[in-house]
């Protein structure tokens, strides 16, 4: 009996002692990123010889671990779309000040205003040129703003992708360690560690991009992204690589089309060697690497396509006519008379189409010298989703008719309007199959930055820097005259040099005429101008009307409102993220309270088996001293 008892007590004081061990190894790593809580399972010993230390093992909580590693994702995303958008909206300046863009825009209108009261004045003209040149600088400063935040995403994005691949090789190299540990005798405080490194690693990855993790039975892990792609299998890793630009331009875009991709991609090389463009399969969903891809090619595209439709509009409202169709019909045909005279490449004519069906929709003839790309990319009009027709001009009016009804086809019926002017050109067609609803145009006066005399109020005060100096038509001749514009705008040199442009239109303009400066004063703060859908102002399925400075009002109060909602967001995610952390430390983190509370027990238990030894002992010497 007392040898039964003595064997017991030593084997309690043995698991008590290792229990002990164990609360003083938590309560030292209480603070340990990554250290996850360890309890210890003792097992009853056969033939009631008391117990044995058992296993070690964590108290993990699978469900929380996996809702902290999905918002921390989503807190590196909305984090980083914060940051981002913050810095964004900080370009336009602060509303209201006179340095930013709504102040230079009311600032230039006032000059032009003033310039209407006394056109004789050199002070007022400079006044005006001077504040035009500001205008220029303020949103060709703000687009190459667009674009040095872009450049900067491209360099994070090079250095999250490496920092990635390396905790994917890490993990898979802990996979094998904790496979070689799984099992051995003295494994399962190893394993513990090995296993806290890995959910560590994993962790950290998380804040790069999400992933899905699957536990195997041999205790490793299989990464796959949202879309299942494997990222780690066993010990096995994909390898991620980032082909960065260096320094972004307005036309350096992303495609899946790698010769025309102006970007960076994600690719992954798994261990097989198939390679798969994570960007182009929509692999990653959340986390900094996803975030920096949106903002690099959503939001912060779609921020340099407002300033580049500002820019044209800015443009375009002092250098072209409208041409609005005039309804006609005859021989039961219907249509528009619409006079094109002086028609440039690029001055796209949109027509309203509505089939037998009802449906409708825009179809634009954009005329072109020959050079343009085919197809017209419909997404870089005001409309991405009308039909897109090319015209070639390069014949002259005289062939204009002709080549429009050319491009149209069948349906259509199109000619000199009679008695027009050369340029001139009437559109028909069955009401019944194919009707047209309307017919419009802005057609660009002057043909050449130095040509300032017109006649008219329409001349070039804001140029194209990057071409020559050359009025800007929208032309898609070598490329989009549209991208990138906005960091190309520039005051007409031939207006710098000589101010009086902005009254003289003729060159025997009277002194003290002030039909030029109410033309550029209308153009700008009453003219309704078409503004593209692809700039998103106002819904991004319809092209906007709206003044120059009307518009340019919607474009800061578009970026103010996406910045305070990316704050809003990010505030909410960042409260999501301290939830999971908060739930997951109560579930698998070391409580000291807890542990002191277990340290008493185990005192006491201790205490209970030495003094069953001690009476055992007492025990022996007595039967030994009979």
């Amino acid at each position: 009996m007392s040898l039964n008892a003595l064997n017991t007590a030593t084997a309690g004081l043995q698991v008590t002692q290792a229990a002990i061990g164990l609360v003083a190894q938590n309560v030292a790593n209480a603070g340990s990123a990554g250290y996850v809580k360890r309890v210890l399972t003792p097992v009853a010993q056969p033939g009631n010889s008391g117990v044995a230390t058992g296993t070690i093992s964590r108290t993990l909580d699978a469900v929380s671990l996996k809702q902290l590693r999905l918002e921390t994702a989503g807190a590196a995303y909305t984090g980083l779309s914060a940051t981002v958008q913050g810095r964004l909206d900080a370009l336009y300046g602060v509303p209201g000040s006179a340095s930013a863009l709504d102040g230079v825009m009311n600032t230039f209108a006032q000059s032009l205003q003033g310039l209407t009261t006394d056109p004789t004045s050199a002070a007022s003209r400079a006044t005006a040129v001077a504040a035009a040149r500001t205008v220029a600088t303020t949103i060709s400063g703000i687009a190459q703003g667009v674009q040095d935040l872009r450049t900067g995403l491209e360099s994070q994005l090079a250095s999250d992708v490496a920092s990635a691949s390396t905790l994917l090789s890490q993990i898979a190299a802990l996979n094998t360690k904790i496979v070689g540990a799984t099992g051995n005798s003295s494994g399962d405080t190893r394993v513990a560690e090995l296993l806290d490194q890995r959910d560590l690693q994993i962790n950290a990855l998380s804040h790069y991009l999400d992933v899905q993790v699957s536990d195997q039975h041999d205790g490793s892990v299989t990464l796959l992204t949202a879309s299942g792609a494997t990222l780690v299998d066993h010990g096995a890793a994909a390898s991620l690589t980032f082909d960065g630009r260096g320094t972004l331009g307005a036309e350096a875009q992303y495609s899946a089309d790698p010769g025309r991709r102006g970007v960076g991609t994600v690719t992954a090389t798994t261990p097989s060697g198939a390679r798969i463009d994570l960007i182009e399969t929509g692999a990653i969903r959340s986390g900094s690497i996803a975030a920096a891809v949106s903002l690099r090619d959503d939001t912060l595209v779609q921020a340099q396509r407002q300033l580049d439709d500002l820019a044209a509009g800015l443009s375009r409202a002092v250098s072209d006519r409208p041409a609005a169709g005039t309804p006609v019909s005859a021989g039961g045909l219907t249509g528009f008379d619409i006079d094109l005279t002086g028609l440039q490449a690029g001055n796209a004519v949109t027509l309203g189409v509505r089939n037998a069906a009802g449906i409708g929709r825009n179809l634009i003839l954009m005329p072109t010298n020959g050079a343009a790309p085919t197809p017209i990319d419909p997404a870089l009009t005001d409309d991405p989703t009308a039909l897109v027709v090319p015209v070639d001009i390069s014949g002259g009016p005289s062939t204009l008719a002709a080549k429009i009804g050319e491009a149209l086809g069948t349906g259509f019926t199109v000619s000199a309007t009679p008695g027009g002017a050369a340029g001139a050109v009437r559109i028909l067609s069955d009401p019944a199959s194919l009707a047209l609803t309307g017919a419009g145009a802005s057609v660009t006066v002057p043909t050449n930055a130095a040509d300032t005399k017109t006649g008219s109020g329409a001349f070039a005060l804001f140029v194209d820097a990057g071409a020559g100096h050359g009025v800007f038509t929208g032309s898609f001749e070598g490329g989009s005259h549209l991208t990138g514009f906005a960091q190309r705008l520039a005051v007409n040199p031939a207006v710098v040099s000589d101010n009086s442009a902005l009254v003289d239109y003729s060159g025997s303009t009277q002194s003290g005429d002030t039909a030029r400066p109410r033309f550029l004063t209308d153009a700008l703060t009453s003219r309704s101008l078409t503004f593209s859908a692809g700039s998103g102002i106002g819904g991004v399925s319809a092209p906007r009307a709206a003044t120059v400075i009307g518009f340019a009002l919607s474009v800061i109060d578009a970026r103010g409102a996406a910045s305070a909602e990316a704050r809003q967001l990010d505030e909410g995610q960042q409260i999501a993220l301290a939830s999971a952390q908060s739930r997951f430390g109560k579930e698998s983190g070391v409580s000291v309270d807890e542990e002191m509370s277990r340290l008493i027990q185990l005192q006491t238990a201790y205490s209970a088996n030495a003094r069953v030894l001690t009476a055992a002992r007492d025990m022996l010497d007595t039967l030994l001293r009979l």
